[in-house]
């Protein structure tokens, strides 16, 4: 399968810059969660971040945290997690990337951790709080089954860490828009502009943006900065948390279909 940098920079053929969506895996229970990324697969979502439920998510802002609770409420682990998306791989396309603390990955072994994700198709990892100094050895694991860790760069990485990360990188670069945790906010923030020039000079490796990214009016805003992706999250958790299953599954296609419209080059939206 194409790795998820490749995707991502194939995408500009046809989009301003590809749409990676977040949902939390169990939330509101893993039947749905299932149909949700059919859903996401068939609407043109270009990568789709599954985030693995966990008791203390301190990068997640209270959209989050409140889904993953939920799933949690629903005996949502990792075991059962794998075994939808087994069933799920066998039926999209669109790669999957695993969202992840660190602790779920020590806790079942890291070596163990890579080889059961790796086995039902995941093809990249995010790990919002791995210590970047201890992230050889899950890095070369992750190189041998062929799945991409993708680093997150901050406003307030200096210069001499962004080096490093872009040297290390073997994937797309994730840039957070804004300081603090995910989740819906009204105001663009300024300088994730003068970030994403800081890191362009810096290296070519395809750059995604996300946090605090919910809007349509956010799309407009994002869509024209030198990116090659815009990944939303919370948006999609409210949506899939509200009302009936028909009318979630629906809610989201047609917010898919809205930004495809913004984003789809030659578009007259």
């Amino acid at each position: 399968m194409t790795r998820i940098s490749q995707v991502i920079q194939q995408s500009t053929s046809t989009c301003t810059c590809a749409l990676i969506v977040f949902i939390t895996a169990g939330d509101p229970n893993l039947n749905i969660t299932k149909a949700a990324l059919e859903i996401l697969d068939k609407s043109g979502v270009n990568v789709i971040e599954l985030g693995l439920p966990y008791s203390v998510p301190l990068a997640d802002g209270p959209i989050i945290q409140t889904a993953s609770n939920r799933a949690l409420m629903q005996d949502t682990n990792l075991d059962k997690i794998l075994n939808m998306l087994n069933k799920v791989n066998l039926t999209i396309t669109t790669p999957i990337i695993l969202f992840t603390y660190y602790n779920p990955v020590l806790s079942r072994g890291i070596f163990t951790f890579i080889c059961d994700i790796s086995r039902v198709g995941v093809k990249g990892l995010i790990i919002p709080d791995l210590p970047f100094e201890e992230s050889a050895y899950i890095a070369y694991l992750c190189d041998q089954f062929s799945i991409e860790l993708i680093f997150l760069i901050a406003p307030t990485s200096t210069v001499t860490r962004i080096h490093k990360i872009a040297k290390k990188s073997s994937s797309c670069i994730y840039l957070v828009s804004k300081t603090g945790v995910t989740g819906m906010h009204t105001n663009k923030e300024m300088f994730i502009n003068s970030l994403i020039t800081k890191v362009k000079k810096i290296t070519s490796k395809p750059l995604i943006v996300g946090f605090g990214i919910s809007t349509l009016n956010h799309i407009r805003s994002f869509h024209q900065l030198d990116i090659e992706g815009i990944v939303l999250g919370s948006a999609f958790v409210q949506r899939l948390a509200n009302q009936t299953i028909k009318t979630k599954l629906e809610e989201i296609s047609e917010f898919c279909h809205a930004i495809k419209q913004i984003t789809t080059r030659n578009s007259q939206a």
